[in-house]
């Protein structure tokens, strides 16, 4: 039997537990802690000030906290230390913590250990968000009870009291949250893997390590879904204890797979075909999104009848950020895909177009390598706009790409983000696609991508006839 989240709780009252990070996975943590008679030290690298009054809030609730630059400074003594999403759980304060005898968890390690009903999670390097939401509206639309969360921007910690055994929990899964995971999902899935986030990962070997806590931790009756059309991601299936369902827009992969057969998405199964859905009956523009609704369909196969999955891909419009029309405006279209963190994500959302499109790009550096960018660059872009700090690696990537003539594509470059936006309205002709697009993360300049999108759409839609 699991360990209900009562249960957790009653093992943690009357113990010390120190919560790092103040923001949205956390501050819901806290406040259940609190309630459950847990001595609680909220700690966060940012100043009071920056908080706008919930720091007192959660004093008044009788939280200890610990803020600025030496917040990881009072550690010693926790009983259970518990990381935000992104924090290298080997960092020397951390290590020393847990050398003294506290345990170090984070919540969605927790919502592993109590969660009461089947958990479906998506990993990856692009479209693991649009692919977790095409996964939870699936199941709601088959008439299941449905809680999204994870990596997507909602703890489902506190929501763990209402679940009931026959509901399912669809969580996005980053790198950073897997890294310490000692458990999997009942279903897994892994869209690709590709160069990222090596900014804090020390290296390739240790990102593609933590994807692959997602499904090595599965039973024998437990399933794992990877993309077939990644080496990485094919690799994987040798190391799977449960059942491997391989899907590919590329191939027809040998047994249990969902496939592309001449415009169709096929469903393999104990030897026999099944059609799903033609790849026209999806909303969503781009190959990389039928390669979302390949791993989806794949992860809900027992779950939800084809007419349901017909119905859904015809009407889905997509997730705030990716590739988003945001505004038509003397007959240009204007594209807000601020989720593309990576080169290949920008890659995607650029052959989602039949023409060559203006592109803004740049942004916080990752360091990963901006090499296959480039070519994919001159293909696509007649005019490319950069900002943020990768700004000159990206046009160093296309000068330098095989190919490469001056002004194709036109190439400029400012500091300030609206000034960027401005420039591309200024360059676009009516019929013109313009497309934010950075390739890179946000931290430079923004809180987050969602920061970065709205800011552009905002701009975008106070732009003058």
């Amino acid at each position: 039997m699991k360990m209900t989240i009562q249960e957790y709780l009653d093992t943690l009252k009357g113990k010390k537990a120190a919560v790092l990070g103040i923001g949205v996975s956390n501050t819901p943590l806290i406040h259940m802690l609190l309630r459950a008679g847990v001595k609680v030290s909220a700690c966060d690298k940012r100043s009071r000030e920056e908080f706008g009054g919930k720091i007192e809030a959660l004093e008044s609730l009788g939280a200890t906290v610990w803020l600025g630059k030496d917040y990881l400074d009072h550690l010693s003594g926790q009983d259970v230390i518990f990381r935000t999403p992104g924090m290298r759980p080997d960092l020397p304060q951390l290590a020393a913590a847990v050398a003294g005898g506290s345990s170090l968890t984070s919540e969605m390690e927790v919502f592993f250990q109590v969660c009461p009903c089947p958990i479906i999670g998506v990993t990856g390097s692009d479209g693991k968000t649009t692919t977790t939401t095409i996964i939870a509206e699936l199941l709601k639309a088959a008439g299941k009870t449905v809680y999204l969360g994870g990596n997507i921007g909602k703890p489902l910690l506190p929501d763990v009291g209402m679940m009931e055994p026959t509901d399912f929990a669809v969580v996005e899964l980053s790198s950073f949250q897997l890294m310490t995971m000692d458990r999997s999902p009942q279903i897994a899935v892994v869209t690709n893997l590709s160069p990222n986030h090596l900014d804090v990962h020390r290296s390739m070997g240790e990102y593609i390590s933590a994807k692959e806590n997602i499904f090595l931790h599965q039973a024998p009756a437990d399933r794992v879904v990877l993309n077939a059309d990644n080496e990485i991601t094919r690799s994987f299936a040798s190391g799977s204890k449960g059942t491997v369902t391989l899907f590919s827009r590329r191939e027809e992969p040998e047994g249990e797979c969902v496939y592309l057969r001449d415009g169709v998405i096929w469903l393999r199964e104990h030897g026999e075909e099944r059609k799903i859905l033609d790849r026209d009956e999806i909303l969503l523009p781009g190959d990389h999104n039928v390669e979302n609704y390949m791993a989806a369909i794949a992860a809900v196969k027992d779950l939800v009848p084809v007419p349901v999955i017909r119905s859904l891909a015809a009407k889905f419009s997509g997730v705030e950020h990716r590739i988003e029309l945001v505004r038509t405006l003397n007959g240009v279209r204007y594209y807000n895909d601020s989720i593309a963190s990576s080169p290949t994500r920008t890659m995607a959302g650029l052959k989602c177009f039949s023409k060559k499109v203006i592109l803004i790009a740049g942004g916080y550096d990752k360091h990963i390598p901006f090499d296959d960018l480039g070519p994919g660059i001159i293909e696509h872009v007649k005019h490319l706009i950069l900002t943020g700090d990768t700004a000159s690696k990206i046009r160093a990537a296309v000068e330098e790409a095989p190919g490469y003539q001056e002004s194709m594509p036109v190439i400029e470059e400012y500091h300030d983000f609206q000034d960027a936006v401005k420039a591309a309205y200024k360059a676009a002709q009516p019929g013109d696609v313009v497309l934010l697009s950075p390739a890179c993360a946000s931290f430079d300049k923004f809180k987050n991508f969602m920061e970065r999108g709205n800011t552009f759409k905002k701009i975008v839609r106070e732009l003058e006839q």
